[in-house]
């Protein structure tokens, strides 16, 4: 993975001081395997956490709950939309223990002992209908995002600052994003697979949450451990307040359209996610097919990933990242014909799907880390931390917001809400809604994010176009 192929390399301290990604005599060695595998077993988590709620909650409120699809997509939006706020003050209040000479790792422990009860919680519902029920998994989905977000914060800065070596940050990176795929794979699959295996749902609910709480424990401590012999080499400066975070962000257009860009496609794969359960069920007609179409939508990510790595440094970041988006949309919108023709045509337009996923996973974290890099020598300052905040703010948001559109189509197309003990026939307008849902509209999303992109191009662009403008200013000077 090569983390920055736009224009320039990216800031890092001269050759002769600790932390060069040069061959100085101060140059840092090159990360141990221990520390890469560690960081990477962080994806365990966070792949698993942004996959299984996405996946399931919704489904799991109104179909064995019985939360009407308006009052549940309110449940699984809202606590996700305090990640709007919350991120951004774990991004400070990492960036101030850093910059104060501490680590960010008691952050990742402390989200390692959290997350994974209160996950296990969620699945755990006492016999409750309705309003109440959707109150409980509320609540405790609020207290599971918040944890999360005192990992997931310090964990996406945490490359940033052990190495300034595009190369080796590039290894780094993609240990990561190969647990990622590993951990979407199985979690997605593994989920829905345990929750429906018997005819008991609320106790396959219950199961499933202990199996993947588990899951979450293994990479969040196996990453707090990992890292225990990381380098820290560069501290970050911290913004004081959330006013001066969104400043920064208005300072670097570059991340602004990144940004929009990620929470663009974040939200479109949040769409189908949301959707993928009620597809299987509605539409192919077995609620276990959620775990093949699952299988083919994810499945190529780890196969795929090293080819959309290699057309990067052919063709750009950017172009491949463009190349993506397209065949996500073509994919999306192919799945729609599943409902008129075959159960295999579905699957089909699930692969399709899915190798794009691979490069919609890998390409916007390498611009990042450019994005990162590019910031710290324009203004001298290290903010890692607080774009990274804001950045895992928007996609948090898009994913809960996927739920909260889909759930909005099922209502408006008039999808009738049950409970674990009894089945209910759907009108035909709602299952052309869970259709459309699942397809079309996501398909349509990711169309603005190619807008987006367009813009980020031009932005990167910009500054590294003014500053060879003044070097042949300068080289005509007499």
């Amino acid at each position: 993975m090569n983390p920055t192929d736009s224009p320039g390399p990216p800031a890092g301290p001269g050759p002769d001081l600790p932390g060069a990604p040069g061959g100085g005599p101060g140059a840092r060695p090159g990360l141990s395997r221990t520390v890469r595998i560690g960081y990477g077993l962080g994806s365990l988590a966070t792949g698993t956490f942004g996959t299984v709620p996405g996946l399931i909650l919704l489904y799991y409120l109104t179909d064995v709950l019985a939360v009407t699809p308006v009052v549940a997509g309110a449940a699984v939006f809202l606590p996700k939309a305090w990640d709007v706020v919350v991120n951004p003050l774990v991004g400070a209040a990492a960036d101030r223990s850093r910059a104060q000479g501490g680590s960010r790792r008691p952050f990742l422990l402390a989200g390692a002992l959290t997350l994974p009860p209160l996950f296990a919680l969620i699945f755990a519902a006492p016999p409750l209908h309705g309003a109440g029920a959707a109150a409980y998994v509320a609540v405790l989905f609020l207290l599971a995002a918040t944890a999360y977000a005192v990992f997931q914060v310090p964990y996406v800065t945490l490359p940033a600052e052990m190495t300034e070596d595009p190369v080796e940050r590039g290894r780094l990176l993609g240990w990561r994003v190969g647990f990622l795929g590993v951990a979407i794979l199985l979690s997605g699959a593994l989920a829905p697979a345990i929750a429906h295996a018997g005819e008991d749902s609320r106790a396959g609910y219950r199961t499933m949450g202990v199996v993947v709480a588990v899951l979450l424990a293994a990479g969040m401590l196996g990453a707090w451990r990992g890292t225990r012999h990381a380098p820290v080499g560069v501290r970050s400066a911290a913004e004081g307040s959330l006013r001066a975070q969104f400043a920064a962000v208005r300072g670097n257009r570059a991340f602004a359209a990144l940004a929009g860009m990620w929470t663009a496609q974040a939200l479109a794969v949040g769409t189908m996610l949301a959707g993928v359960q009620y597809f299987a069920t509605y539409t192919i007609g077995q609620a276990g097919a959620v775990t093949p179409l699952f299988a083919c939508m994810i499945g190529p990510l780890v196969l795929v990933m090293p080819l959309w790595n290699r057309l990067a440094r052919a063709r750009g970041t950017e172009w491949a990242q463009g190349c993506a988006s397209l065949l996500f949309t073509a994919g999306a919108a192919a799945l729609f014909l599943a409902r008129y023709t075959h159960a295999a045509v579905g699957y089909a337009a699930a692969a399709l799907v899915g190798v794009a996923y691979a490069g919609l996973q890998l390409l916007p974290l390498t611009m990042l880390a450019h994005t990162l890099s590019a910031d710290a020598a324009r203004t001298g300052r290290r903010r890692a931390a607080t774009f990274t905040g804001l950045w895992t703010s928007a996609e948090t948001l898009a994913l809960a917001l996927g739920p909260a559109v889909f759930a909005l189509v099922l209502a408006v197309t008039g999808f009738r809400s049950s409970d674990a003990d009894e089945e209910v026939a759907q009108p035909a307008a709602a299952v052309t809604g869970i259709a459309v849902g699942t397809s079309v509209l996501p398909a349509l999303v990711s169309l603005a994010a190619l807008l987006l992109l367009g813009r980020y191009r031009r932005e990167s662009a910009a500054p590294a176009a003014a500053l060879t403008r003044a070097q042949r200013e300068k080289d005509r000077a007499p």
